[in-house]
């Protein structure tokens, strides 16, 4: 019976919260997300579970869960988060999506939970931790190059990772290729954030906390990257701080 017991834990997987979009269809609400979240999620050891809008539910979750995961989206954070007007380029927003993620993530902090933001995810932990967005690089820093949409599995340009840096740790290389798919992206660090890694013209490309077990945002896909060792390192990392509370990846 001991080593039963024993072996149920061993094989124990955490259970990884990810917000899914959601949409309005004749016949009702639909919730979905990209599959390669799940997936990946799924092939580095962690159960990925998605759930409705609801407060209550939400809130109990966030006390059952071992990690939460901010994926990205086809929306942008609306700027009044981070005290701004909008400009003519902001892009659809979906504020009901916002409002859930932000309430997630601070439940999340308040109990030092693993934090993994991708994308448009990367984007809400810093408006979360009180910094703001450039809200259309082209127009706000026109000297950013190849951030624009493409498939996400294809890479486009290069990263630059400080190697004081957890991601560093984690990725094991100071440079590399990545996807991107974006029109945003930092522009005023939240406090207490790292800026740990940067493309050549200067955009912040990841970020990482300094005072919590495990929140790190990255502004590209490693989810469509998992065939990458140092790609498929960062949601294996997430899975282990996850499954190893208050221990390094």
């Amino acid at each position: 019976m001991r080593n039963k017991t024993s072996k149920n834990k061993e094989t124990k997987k955490p259970i990884i919260l990810i917000i899914p979009d959601r949409e309005d269809s004749g016949g009702g609400e639909i919730f979905s997300i990209k599959s390669g979240y799940l997936s990946a999620v799924e092939k580095s050891g962690g159960m990925p579970i998605l759930t409705s809008y609801g407060r209550n539910n939400l809130r109990e979750l966030s006390k059952r869960v071992s990690g939460i995961l901010i994926a990205g989206g086809d929306f942008d954070i609306h700027p009044r988060h981070y005290g701004e007007k909008p400009i003519p380029e902001l892009g659809k927003i979906k504020p009901e999506r916002t409002k859930c993620e932000t309430e997630v993530l601070q439940w999340a902090l308040q109990r030092d939970l693993p934090v993994l933001g991708i994308c448009g995810g990367m984007q809400l932990i810093n408006v979360v931790f009180g910094g703001s967005l450039y809200q259309d690089l082209p127009r706000q820093l026109p000297e950013a190059h190849h951030h624009g949409k493409k498939r996400r599995g294809e890479k486009k340009h290069p990263v630059l990772i400080n190697a004081e840096s957890r991601l560093f740790r984690i990725m094991k290389t100071r440079k590399t290729m990545v996807n991107s798919t974006h029109h945003q992206a930092v522009k005023v660090l939240g406090r207490g954030l790292l800026a740990c890694a940067h493309s050549p013209d200067g955009v912040t490309e990841a970020i990482e906390s300094d005072s919590h077990l495990f929140v790190l945002g990255v502004q590209w896909h490693p989810e469509r990257l998992t065939n990458i060792t140092a790609q498929k390192r960062i949601i294996s990392a997430f899975i282990r701080a996850a499954k190893k509370p208050g221990e390094e990846n």
